[in-house]
């Protein structure tokens, strides 16, 4: 890649689609910020690319931790070419129990908050020089509310909403933003799920993929494509029809947080 070389800020790196990406980019030569709560998998992931990897231990629900983090990987690597908000959760909640609320809590403010928290310390220095992509990991979970999964097909659906303004907003700035809706993908989140996952892709083919639309700067993606077309027709479907087909099918563990 010469000197200087490309940079990522990928959060939630430490395990799944996120450490995915996080060796995809490194393996181009990248130089990665890695975000992500366990440090010990951060360091196991610095420890197989030295010196390519800064590794910042944090919760992406705290502000003033990202906050902090970007300013340290800017100083120290200048500003990044890409951003992947990547980090999030996915829990079976329902509404008649009082302690799924705090549930829901978090998933929204990991799933939403968590892509605003990631973004905004890179945005004004972005827009600044005039380029850079913002990448957001949203999911075709948020087409349609799955039955047993209103907290993570809400903010799903928040986070495709949210992209979309922030793509506008950002038009002719010279800063891209990439949504990114993939369907199954093997990892530990989807591990738990007791029904079939169509078209499910490996995590590190997932990234390869993932990684091709972001170098096209393509708007918006869903990954596979397979899964498009089925999110495309569950869209299309009725409410009553949707209702009805729907209403009985396999919920997603409650799993409290």
């Amino acid at each position: 890649m010469g000197e200087p070389t490309f940079r990522v800020v990928i959060s939630g790196a430490s395990s799944g689609l996120g450490l995915a990406l996080a060796r995809h980019y490194l393996r181009m030569g990248a130089t990665v910020a890695a975000f992500a709560r366990r440090a010990p998998l951060l360091q196991a992931l610095a420890a197989e690319f030295p010196d390519q990897v800064h590794c910042y231990s944090l919760d992406v629900r705290d502000a003033a931790a990202v906050q902090q983090a970007a300013r340290d990987f800017i100083l120290r690597r200048g500003v990044p070419d890409i951003v992947i908000a990547n980090a999030g959760v996915s829990v079976g909640t329902l509404t008649e129990y009082a302690e799924d609320i705090d549930a829901f809590e978090q998933v929204m403010d990991i799933n939403v908050l968590g892509i605003v928290k990631t973004f905004q310390p890179f945005l004004a220095v972005m827009r600044e020089n005039g380029r850079g992509t913002l990448v957001g990991i949203a999911s075709v979970a948020g087409f349609r509310g799955l039955p047993g999964a209103g907290a993570y097909s809400a903010s799903k659906a928040a986070a495709i909403t949210y992209l979309e303004s922030l793509r506008v907003e950002l038009h002719g700035s010279g800063v891209k933003v990439v949504t990114l809706c993939p369907g199954y993908i093997r990892t530990d989140m989807t591990a738990v799920n007791p029904y079939p996952m169509p078209f499910i892709l490996e995590a590190e083919e997932a990234a390869r993929r993932m990684a091709r639309v972001v170098e096209r700067q393509q708007s918006y993606a869903v990954i596979p494509w397979q899964m498009g077309l089925v999110g495309g027709m569950l869209k299309l479907l009725p409410r009553w029809l949707y209702d009805r087909l729907f209403a009985h099918a396999p919920h997603k563990p409650r799993n409290l947080l």
